[in-house]
């Protein structure tokens, strides 16, 4: 089955997040945070390192447990619904994720295996979601012969082998140059619009977002703002409105905001 088949209601947005709190003993990571994803469109979720961007990453992942506040995907409550809502999702970590001492289709035929498909099933998908990336070519080279960009790219297809509604990607560029990162950033916008995929992009770089893209500004675990990044801009750029938004912690790195998880 797949995975748009599993909602309850097709006009529910891939991803829905409403009134999330969550802390780690007395700090406050997110604070009463609210953010729709609609299907098909590339979401941006910008803020400095310490922002809350990873705590809510893994509490819709269900890496954590919500505590205070709603979230859903597809129509799927996380927290009462788990397995329906978590086959809806594709995910791609901050930290790479792909077996090196495996080819390419040996890493999709294991991600298949972890879905319950055959290779029967996974081939033809693989190979399809490789062409769109350019990379059909690669499939039996050793992911450790990919250059950084190329594994990321083939994380991103990977994640999207099960066909999900909603795909969430954690500070996916994270040590690439810049042309790898526009390479993936065009990438991952051209699969959400051909595909009706929405995508939720957590980053800190601005570059990384397109002028119609919608952006939720998180600080300090808090929602500052919500628009395209057009309108956020106003008269000048999406920068000079984040760092206004900011101020002086959009420039001085912050400790990560899982750094007081408890062992």
């Amino acid at each position: 089955m797949a995975a748009s088949d599993l909602s309850p209601d097709a006009q529910a947005p891939a991803l829905s997040v409403a009134g999330v709190s969550h802390s780690y003993g007395p700090r406050t990571a997110l604070d009463d945070v609210s953010l729709d994803v609609p299907r098909g469109r590339f979401v941006a979720l910008l803020g400095v390192n310490g922002a809350g961007k990873s705590t809510l990453f893994n509490l819709v992942t269900r890496l954590f447990t919500t505590r205070r506040g709603r979230i859903s995907i597809c129509g799927h409550p996380v927290d009462s619904a788990p397995r329906a809502a978590l086959a809806a999702t594709g995910v791609v970590f901050q930290t790479r994720a792909l077996d090196v001492s495996l080819s390419v289709a040996q890493n999709f035929r294991y991600q298949g295996a972890l879905h319950g498909l055959p290779w029967a099933r996974v081939e033809p998908r693989m190979m399809a979601l490789l062409d769109r990336i350019h990379m059909a070519d690669r499939a039996g080279d050793k992911v450790g012969r990919l250059s950084g960009g190329q594994l990321r790219r083939v994380e991103i297809a990977r994640a999207l082998l099960h066909g999900p509604r909603l795909l969430l990607c954690d500070e996916a560029t994270v040590g690439l140059d810049v042309q790898s990162r526009a390479d993936i950033v065009a990438d991952v916008h051209r699969l959400a619009a051909e595909d009706g995929t929405g995508v939720l992009w957590t980053t800190h770089l601005i570059d990384e977002i397109w002028p119609d893209d919608p952006v939720v500004v998180l600080h300090r675990g808090r929602v500052l703002a919500r628009d395209t990044a057009r309108a956020l801009a106003g008269d000048g750029t999406l920068q000079q409105a984040f760092l206004a938004m900011t101020g002086p912690d959009a420039a001085t790195p912050a400790p990560p905001d899982t750094a007081e998880i408890p062992a």
